[in-house]
């Protein structure tokens, strides 16, 4: 097999084929780096951190205008802090609506709608969930989706904190 080789190259590393390197001291002896894309070296400091992996969550809702109050007080009430929230437009099953203006009848396809952007630990997940819910329903159609994603890493720019702590 070639990538296990033990013969000495020229260099501190040499290639060796599929982007396998042997890094090869002085002493003889050396230890096999896989490359990455772009020749960045993948070793356990390039790994993602699992202690945070799935720690935290990212919620996304979208919900109706009129309810943005209710939302962000329910949240308020369960502790969770910050939230980001951007108008948008949109559809779903409810496919718009017609509207008459000045005697002329307008189909509006897409509807305002408020998304809500919120981190929070893992723990936190189901209370902020049902928060959402309960605040964002009104029974009809057209209340919103709410999308959870695992967060990989949060970190604050002016302090450089990791983690929760950065939220």
């Amino acid at each position: 097999m070639r990538g296990d080789r033990a013969e000495h190259h020229s260099g501190p590393i040499a290639p060796d084929h599929d982007g396998v390197q042997k890094a090869s001291g002085l002493t003889g002896g050396g230890t096999y780096r896989r490359r990455g894309l772009f020749g960045k070296r993948r070793g356990p400091e390039s790994r993602p951190r699992t202690d945070m992996l799935d720690a935290m969550k990212k919620i996304e809702a979208i919900i109706k205008p009129f309810k943005l109050d209710e939302v962000k007080d329910a949240l308020h009430e369960i502790g969770l802090q910050g939230l980001t929230v951007l108008e948008a437009k949109g559809f779903g099953r409810q496919k718009g609506h017609t509207e008459l203006y000045r005697g002329a009848e307008y189909v509006v396809d897409f509807l305002p709608k408020v998304k809500i952007e919120v981190i929070c630990a893992d723990d936190m997940l189901e209370r902020a969930v049902e928060a959402i819910q309960v605040a964002a329903r009104t029974g009809r159609i057209g209340d919103g989706k709410i999308f959870v994603s695992d967060i990989a890493e949060v970190i604050r720019i002016r302090t450089g904190e990791r983690g929760e702590d950065a939220v």
